[in-house]
């Protein structure tokens, strides 16, 4: 049976991994195997249980307990479960839950790249991402539309702090991911991986260019918001790929190419989908 406290005194320690503790904080660079991450609503927190993480305590609207969350909550009994009107946990935690439940789970170690890449033939790497937004969308693109894992430079955004886990719908719990230990990719190139970088240059490939689907193993690198790519990144790739673009669009999200992107390396020589 779930442990229901309702909350009545906002400064409880018992709270501040959802109320004051920033996503570095919680990150806890220094002690990692001491890590936590928030994951919020009820779809994200079941596919981060489904993934075998586990759960520190939840928090949640009144409503849910018999609502969304009453699923969560038959499979997390042994954890703590902090309630409260959906006024109050907005004052409490300064935004409003989606879909009024989160969760504060413990991290995993990572794996290393070669680990990740073992068996595979489409990754991704972002380069720098630092918004958690994009990360996220990214992420949920890679899972569904044919990449097989998804590895982050250091600058980039955690694919765990709560915004990105919730924007990818939790589907950073169903693709293998994984930080880098710096920005050179020669440790991918080794792994035998052809590199493509995205980039808007005029000599770029389309694409849709054939050479790049004969390819058996693909690195499909996205840059940085605004600025992209930097020049020796894209002249140390095998391919520089752009997405053709009408009506004087210059460019597009780095969310949204990714989308186009992978939907179209995704792919094998036959034209279909890999997976």
């Amino acid at each position: 049976m779930n442990k229901i406290i309702e909350i009545t005194d906002f400064s409880a320690p018992e709270l501040d991994v959802y109320a004051r503790l920033t996503e570095v904080q919680l990150l806890n660079r220094e002690y990692p195997e001491k890590g936590l991450f928030i994951a919020e609503s009820p779809k994200v927190i079941e596919r981060a249980l489904d993934a075998r993480y586990k759960p520190v305590s939840c928090l949640m609207e009144k409503g849910h307990i018999e609502g969304e969350g009453k699923q969560i909550l038959e499979r997390i009994k042994d954890v703590p479960v902090y309630c409260a009107e959906f006024d109050v946990l907005t004052q409490l935690t300064g935004f409003k839950l989606t879909r009024g439940m989160l969760c504060a789970m413990k991290r995993k170690p990572l794996p290393d790249a070669r680990e990740i890449c073992e068996n595979k033939k489409r990754i991704v790497i972002l380069d720098k991402v630092m918004n958690p937004t994009n990360v996220g969308a990214i992420i949920r693109s890679a899972a569904a539309l044919g990449m097989d894992a998804v590895l982050l430079t250091p600058g980039c955004s955690d694919p765990l702090y709560r915004r990105a886990a919730r924007v990818s719908m939790g589907t950073v719990f169903q693709i293998d991911w994984t930080f880098l230990r710096d920005e050179s990719f020669d440790e991918i190139k080794a792994l035998g991986f052809k590199t493509v970088a995205m980039a808007l240059k005029d000599d770029s490939l389309s694409i849709a260019d054939p050479r790049l689907t004969d390819e058996n193993k693909l690195a499909v690198i996205m840059g940085t918001e605004g600025d992209g790519l930097s020049e020796q990144t894209i002249a140390d790739c095998d391919f520089t790929v752009k997405i053709p673009m009408y009506h004087g669009v210059d460019s597009l999200n780095v969310a949204a190419a990714s989308a186009v992107a992978f939907y179209q390396l995704g792919k094998k020589q036959s034209g279909v989908c890999k997976k």
